[in-house]
């Protein structure tokens, strides 16, 4: 995130509103919008493109969780939520939602810097997380197709595990490609073929 912060507060009293406004001014460097209620919520979110969603709501509804849903998924942004009271398992919801930080006891103008940091460390952190786990579903993914195109050159050309290995690999330099590119080509082929 750059050094100027794009805010979105999603707050309904235009006073508190203001109070919020000043309080970010004042703690951080950032440029902030003001959504006055929560119908369209995710396209009005979304068309800010916002570095992080504060939400200060009284009792939120399970409709406000389907609208958070779309406006923070695929978890685009972090989003933190500071609600009035215990609102009744609504916690839980809201994490699913994709909220970084849910804050029971309402917003207190002091905690907004230190919640909105932790918010978007915490997001980074999650966000981190995918992407490795992404990333090792990919890799598990190519091996799996790397092992069967290694099965069907040791049965094509009676080559042990090595050999099949070898021949993969040389054709992908060759050919300027990744290894699980050829592989991936090659069990293509041999379903086409029968």
């Amino acid at each position: 995130m750059g050094e100027t912060l794009t805010i979105v507060v999603v707050e309904e009293d235009r006073d508190r509103a203001i109070a919020i406004v000043d309080a970010l001014k004042d703690s951080c460097a950032c440029e902030v919008f003001v959504i006055g209620n929560a119908s369209g919520l995710a396209r009005r979110i979304a068309a800010h493109a916002p570095d992080i969603v504060l939400i200060d709501v009284d009792n939120p509804t399970r409709d406000m969780m389907e609208e958070l849903t779309l406006a923070s998924g695929p978890m685009e942004r972090p989003v933190a939520m500071f609600v009035s009271g215990a609102a009744g398992g609504l916690a839980q919801a809201a994490i699913e939602a994709g909220v970084s930080a849910y804050v029971v006891d309402g917003l207190a103008p002091e905690r907004i810097k230190p919640v909105m940091d932790t918010a978007i460390a915490r997001f980074a952190m999650v966000r981190q997380m995918r992407n490795e786990l992404a990333e090792t579903r990919r890799a598990l993914e190519e091996r799996k197709v790397i092992d069967r195109a290694k099965g069907l050159l040791m049965k094509a050309r009676g080559i042990d595990e090595d050999a099949a290995y070898a021949l993969l690999r040389r054709t992908a330099m060759d050919q300027g490609r990744r290894v699980a590119d050829v592989a991936e080509a090659l069990v293509t082929a041999s379903g086409l073929l029968g």
